[in-house]
């Protein structure tokens, strides 16, 4: 992995995905260069952190024309990682693991699952968007035929841990956690935690405040 990678701060990664996406549509609807400050309006951040955060990718603009946008999606996608296709196993065939499963939009962005497991002994043996479903007790044995490095875990919050141990000691390197439960790893085992409900507690709160501080205005 480039050193470079390993730099960059994780509010400038974050920021990355979305400079992918106005590129993306810039392109559809035409544009040849994007500027700084193009971007950063859009975005709604200040314009040098935009320069700042493309010197990690490697990308120069022009002076005056600004940046290439076929050139800024290829480096946006190859940087992120989207442009390499990563193998992945999930862990809890759900609603929300079906929904994943579903999902086209990962492969898009390089992520692949290879198979699914589960406890429910109904779904063993079936297929969801031609991805199979095996019992849990499969995992190890299909992972030593594929050593996959990275597990998307959607089991329910009781099992999360216990699951995500079984991951670790099957191989498993970087688990994405859909869980509301902050699971324990070593320190070489990446996570990423994704809580639909704690972004939900956010837009609950912020809104009630909002509405709060609207009210009084009103008074």
């Amino acid at each position: 992995m480039p050193d470079i990678f390993l730099k960059i701060p994780e509010p400038a990664l974050r920021r990355l995905p979305w400079y992918l996406a106005y590129a993306q549509l810039a392109k559809r609807q035409g544009v040849k260069f994007l500027s700084s400050t193009q971007i950063a309006k859009k975005i709604g951040i200040e314009a040098s952190l935009v320069a700042k955060d493309f010197s990690y990718v490697t990308i120069s603009g022009k002076t005056r024309v600004g940046y290439d946008v076929d050139e800024l999606i290829f480096a946006l996608n190859h940087f992120l990682g989207f442009a390499n296709q990563h193998e992945a196993f999930l862990f809890g065939v759900g609603s929300l693991g079906s929904s994943l499963l579903h999902d086209h939009g990962l492969l898009q962005y390089g992520l692949k699952i290879l198979a699914a497991f589960d406890v429910k002994h109904e779904l063993v043996g079936t297929q969801i968007n031609r991805i199979p479903i095996h019992h849990v007790n499969h995992f190890m044995s299909l992972q030593k035929q594929m050593n996959v490095h990275i597990g998307v875990l959607t089991v329910p919050v009781d099992n999360a841990q216990e699951v995500a141990d079984v991951m670790i000691a099957g191989g498993i390197r970087a688990i994405w956690n859909f869980t509301p439960f902050r699971i324990r790893v070593p320190e070489n085992i990446v996570v990423q935690n994704t809580s639909m409900y704690a972004h939900l507690a956010l837009i609950f709160n912020r809104l009630k405040e909002e509405l709060e501080t609207e009210k009084h205005e009103d008074v």
